[in-house]
C-alpha cells in the first residue's frame, strides 16, 4: 500500500487521516529541525519515499467519501532539480491543496474554514520560504482546477484560494500574476473567485493596483496586473471594494493606457511583445478599457461609457497621439454624469501634475483642465492659484503643455464669476493665435469664443484686439483654424449686434467688412466644417447689419445660382461704397491662390462686382492691376478658370471704358461729375464655382468616416 506523499502523521495509517488530524500533525511537527520535513517521512539512505506509479493514496473525506490523492511524481514542477528537500515540500504543499479541492464536496465552510488553518500553520511553520510555498500552492490549484467537476468539488477549491488569500494577499496575487500573461482560463476563473469574495476582493484590488503603480518593476507584471483587474471588475458588486481608492485606480487605469499607447509606437516595443505572448499589443489596451468601463459602470456610470461610446473617447485613449483627447472627454463625461468623484479624483491628481514622469504628468494635466469645467470642483482651489498654474503652463516648451493650459483657460472663462480675470487671460488668448501649433490655435479661438458667451462681455476691446489677427486667420492653410476664426467671428457680431445697428462699434463694423470677401468665397470651401462655420456667420452679419440678404446667402451656399450671388454683390457695392476698392482689392488677392477652385470663385465674384461698381469709384491703376492679374488666368491649367477669368476681364474693359473724361475736360465742364454712366451687359458665365452642396454629403450620411 503506497503511502502517498505526506506519508504518515503521528505514526498513523493515511487511511485514517481526516482534516483536523493533518492541521494537528502539522503543527505538532512545526518544531523539527529545518533540515526535516515537519509533515511526512525523509527519505532513507538518500531515497525516495515508496510510492506507486500512476497511482494514488486513498484517503477520506470528511462525509466518509473517498477520494483519489495524485502522487508528488505527477505534480512535481517542471524545471531543474535543485534541492531534494525543497523539492519535496514544494509537491507536498501542492499536493495539500489538491487534496483540499477534491476532498472537500461535503465539508462546507466550517471544513474550508479548518483547511485555512491548516494552510496556514504550514506556511508559517516555514516563514523564510513563504512566498516560494504559496507559489506551489497556488499552482496546485491552477493545474487541477480545470479538471474538477463543476459545482461544490470546484466550489470548494476557489473556497481555499480565498481563505489563503484572507491571510496572504500579496502572495497570492503575485502567484497568479505569471499565469495572466498569456491569458490563462483557469487563472481568469481564480480571479474571479477571488472578486466575488468580498472579504477578500478589496485587499486583492489593493495589491494589483500598488503592481500598476510599480514604475520600477517589470512591464509585464503590470500588463498581468491590467488583465486580472479587467477579470475582477466585470464581477457584479466588485467594484464597491474600491471604496477609499476608487479615483485613484482610475488614474491608474487611464495612465496605463497612456504608456501602452506609447510603448506600441516606441522603437522598444518589439522587446517587451516578443513572441511568446500571444496577442497583438492592442489586446492589452483593450484588456485595460474594458476594465476601465467595468470600473464606471459597476458604480452607475454607465451614461460615462455610452457618452465616451458616441464621441470616439475610447478610440482616442488607446491612441499614441490622441490619447489626452479622451481623456478630456473622459474628464468631460464623468462632469455631466459622475460628479460624485470629482472631489476625489481632483484631489488624487493634484500631487501628479509636478510628476517627473510625463506620461504620469499629462494624463494629470488633461484631467485637470477637463475637471474645470465643473464649477464646484473648481471652487477647490482658489482662482488666482488655477489661474497661475495655467498661465505658468504657457512658458512649457512642450506645445502639448501649452495646449492644455489654453482649453483650461477656456474653462475658466466660462465659469461663473471668472470675468474680473480677462486683463489676465486675454493677453495669454490673444498671444496664443500667434502659434504654428494648430492645437494651441484652436484652443485659443475657441476660449476667445466663450469669453463672448459671459454676461458684460467685452465686445469692443476683443474687436479691437482682434481687428489686425483674425482676418489672417479666416485664410489660414488649416482647416480647422479656419472654422474656428469663423466661428469666433459670428460669436462675435451676435454679441454686439445691438451697436452695430444704431452705428456703435465702429472697430467691429470695421472687422466685418474687412471679412465679408473671405466670408463669401469660403462658402464653397473644400472642408465642410469651414463652409458651414461661414454660412453660419454670414447670416450672423446680415442679421446684425440688416442686409435682407439671408436667402440670397443660403442659396449661394448650397445651389448654384448666379442671380443670388449678383444681389449680393449690388447690395454691398450700394451700401459701402467707399469700400469697393478694398472688396476689388481683396477677391483679386485671391487670383493667386493654389486652390483653383478659390481661382475660379474670385473670378466669377470680381466680375459681379466690377459689373455693380460706379465708374467713378475705383481709379485707373485698380482697373489696371485688375486686368493684368485676368489676364494671366488666361494660361491656368484649369479651363474652367481660364474661362471665368475671360468674362470678367470683359467687365473691367467695359468700366475702364465708361470711366469719365480725362481730368482737363472734367474741369471745363463741371457738370460731367453728375454724368448717368451709361448700363453694361452682366457677366454670363458658363459654369459657375458656387456648385450646390448636397445635403448627404453635408450631414455625413454617405462617404468615409
Amino acid at each position: 500500500m503506497a503511502w502517498g506523499v505526506w506519508g504518515r502523521a503521528r505514526g498513523g495509517p493515511v487511511g485514517a487521516l481526516t482534516l483536523t488530524a493533518l492541521a494537528e500533525g502539522i503543527r505538532a511537527n512545526q518544531g523539527q529541525t529545518p533540515g526535516r520535513s515537519s509533515i511526512g517521512p525523509q527519505p532513507e539512505h538518500g531515497l525516495e519515499p515508496e510510492v506507486e506509479p500512476k497511482s494514488a493514496a486513498a484517503v477520506p473525506t470528511v462525509g466518509g467519501e473517498t477520494c483519489s490523492l495524485p502522487s508528488r511524481t505527477e505534480l512535481a514542477p517542471e524545471g531543474p532539480y535543485q534541492n531534494p528537500q525543497s523539492s519535496w515540500e514544494e509537491g507536498a504543499l501542492a499536493d495539500l491543496a489538491v487534496y483540499t479541492a477534491a476532498c472537500l464536496e461535503e465539508a462546507g465552510f466550517a471544513g474550508t474554514q479548518a483547511t485555512a488553518l491548516t494552510l496556514s500553520s504550514a506556511l508559517e511553520a516555514r516563514g523564510q520560504h513563504l512566498e516560494d510555498q504559496v507559489h506551489a500552492l497556488v499552482r496546485g490549484l491552477l493545474a487541477q482546477v480545470p479538471s474538477l467537476a463543476e459545482g461544490r468539488p470546484r466550489r470548494a477549491a476557489l473556497r481555499v484560494l480565498s481563505a489563503l488569500a484572507l491571510e496572504h494577499a500579496r502572495e497570492v496575487v503575485w502567484a497568479l500574476l505569471p499565469s495572466s500573461l498569456p491569458p490563462d482560463r483557469a487563472a481568469a476563473e481564480l480571479w474571479r473567485s477571488l472578486s466575488r469574495n468580498p472579504r477578500v476582493n478589496g485587499q486583492v484590488l489593493v495589491q494589483l493596483l500598488w503592481a500598476l503603480k510599480d514604475e520600477a518593476g517589470p512591464e509585464l507584471e503590470a500588463l498581468a496586473a491590467t488583465r486580472a483587474l479587467g477579470e475582477m471588475l466585470t464581477v457584479s458588486g466588485c467594484v464597491g471594494a474600491t471604496r477609499g481608492f476608487y479615483p485613484h485606480l482610475l488614474l491608474v487605469l487611464v495612465t496605463r493606457l497612456h504608456r501602452l499607447a506609447q510603448r506600441v509606437h516606441s522603437p522598444d516595443a518589439l522587446k517587451v511583445w516578443g513572441p511568446s505572448h500571444r496577442g497583438p499589443p492592442h489586446s492589452h489596451a483593450s484588456c485595460a478599457v474594458e476594465a476601465l468601463k467595468a470600473l464606471l459602470t459597476g458604480d452607475g456610470g454607465r451614461m460615462v461609457v455610452t457618452c465616451m461610446e458616441q464621441a470616439g473617447g475610447w478610440r482616442r485613449l488607446v491612441g499614441a497621439h490622441t490619447h489626452l483627447e479622451g481623456v478630456l472627454l473622459l474628464a468631460s463625461a464623468m462632469v455631466a454624469h459622475a460628479d460624485h468623484h470629482l472631489r476625489g479624483l481632483f484631489g488624487n491628481l493634484l500631487p501628479w501634475l509636478r510628476s517627473p514622469d510625463d506620461t504620469q504628468r499629462l494624463t494629470a494635466m488633461a484631467f485637470f483642465t477637463g475637471l474645470l469645467q465643473s464649477r464646484p470642483t473648481a471652487r477647490l482651489l482658489r482662482e488666482e492659484v488655477i489661474l497661475e498654474r495655467l498661465r505658468a503652463w504657457q512658458g512649457d516648451p512642450e506645445p502639448t503643455v501649452r495646449w492644455l493650459g489654453l482649453l483650461g483657460l477656456g474653462h475658466l472663462a466660462l465659469s461663473h464669476g471668472k470675468v474680473r480675470h480677462v486683463s489676465t487671460l486675454l493677453p495669454t488668448l490673444l498671444g496664443a493665435l500667434g502659434e504654428g501649433d494648430a492645437r494651441l490655435v484652436e484652443a485659443a479661438l475657441g476660449a476667445l469664443r466663450r469669453l463672448l458667451l459671459r454676461p458684460r462681455a467685452p465686445v469692443r476691446l476683443l474687436s479691437t484686439e482682434l481687428g489686425q489677427r483674425l482676418p489672417r486667420l479666416l485664410d489660414d492653410a488649416r482647416d480647422s483654424v479656419r472654422a474656428s476664426a469663423f466661428g469666433l467671428l459670428g460669436t462675435l457680431v451676435r454679441r454686439g449686434q445691438g451697436g452695430l445697428r444704431v452705428g456703435l462699434r465702429r472697430p467691429l463694423r470695421k472687422l466685418v467688412l474687412q471679412s465679408l470677401i473671405p466670408l463669401l468665397l469660403r462658402l464653397q470651401d473644400p472642408s465642410r466644417d469651414a463652409a458651414e462655420s461661414s454660412e453660419w456667420t454670414l447670416a450672423r452679419c446680415d442679421q446684425a447689419l440688416r442686409w435682407g440678404l439671408l436667402e440670397d446667402m443660403v442659396t449661394v451656399a448650397h445651389y448654384d445660382s448666379p442671380d443670388a450671388l449678383s444681389r449680393i454683390c449690388h447690395c454691398l457695392v450700394q451700401q459701402y461704397p467707399s469700400h469697393v476698392p478694398s472688396f476689388l482689392s481683396q477677391s483679386q488677392g485671391y487670383l493667386r491662390s493654389p486652390q483653383y477652385r478659390l481661382r475660379w470663385a474670385a473670378a466669377v465674384l470680381l466680375g459681379f462686382l466690377v459689373h455693380h461698381t460706379s465708374p467713378g469709384r475705383v481709379n485707373q491703376d485698380l482697373l489696371d492691376s485688375l486686368f493684368q492679374d485676368l489676364g494671366q488666368l488666361q494660361s491656368d491649367p484649369e479651363p474652367a478658370v481660364v474661362a471665368a477669368a475671360h468674362v470678367s476681364a470683359g467687365q473691367v474693359a467695359l468700366l475702364a471704358g465708361a470711366r469719365a473724361p480725362p481730368r482737363s475736360l472734367r474741369l471745363l465742364r463741371p457738370g460731367l461729375r453728375h454724368h448717368t454712366w451709361p448700363s453694361r451687359p452682366p457677366p454670363v458665365y458658363a459654369n459657375s464655382p458656387f456648385q450646390p452642396r448636397s445635403f448627404i454629403g453635408r450631414w455625413g450620411s454617405l462617404g468615409p468616416g
